[in-house]
């Protein structure tokens, strides 16, 4: 979860919302990477999606069965969604998103019986430091928000 931490604070770095995720297999890194939609003007390049191509990649196979993915947040639907799809074994996450989380904050994918995979969910990993990160991005931009554009301007 480090790592992730580490690249959550990348992604603070290019103004992107700070979420990391890493690929590990037989204790191992596969792959890791930040959150970079809105550099890449691309919707779908959450910190896990980024990671789980990257991994696949590397191994030359979108299935990553035994594979485990970190990350700072709980996945959204579709980063749970590609975990799913790529025979993902375990999530491991940080901070819950009340907003988006699909491990069961706000829906629970995890849980379907219909799905032709299962995932083992471990939450709550060093959640205290991801949600840190999120709090902090988050106020520092609602405070360029509140800030003439003169001002926003000089900063």
């Amino acid at each position: 979860m480090a790592i992730a931490l580490g690249e959550a604070e990348r992604a603070a770095a290019e103004q992107e919302v700070p979420i990391g995720a890493v690929v590990v297999l037989d204790g191992r890194e596969l792959a890791r990477a930040h959150n970079q939609p809105i550099g890449r003007h691309d919707p779908t390049a959450h910190a896990e999606i980024l990671a789980l191509r990257a991994a696949g990649q590397r191994l030359g196979a979108y299935r990553l069965p035994g594979a485990v993915l970190y990350a700072t947040v709980e996945p959204c639907a579709m980063c749970l969604g590609a975990a799913l799809h790529a025979r993902v074994t375990r999530v491991v996450y940080g901070a819950a998103d009340p907003k988006a989380g699909a491990a069961g904050s706000v829906l629970d994918l995890t849980a379907v019986p219909a799905l032709n995979h299962a995932v083992d969910v471990t939450a709550g990993v060093r959640a205290e430091e991801g949600a840190r990160l999120l709090r902090e991005f988050f106020a520092a931009r609602r405070g360029r928000a509140q800030r003439t554009p003169r001002e926003n301007a000089t900063k």
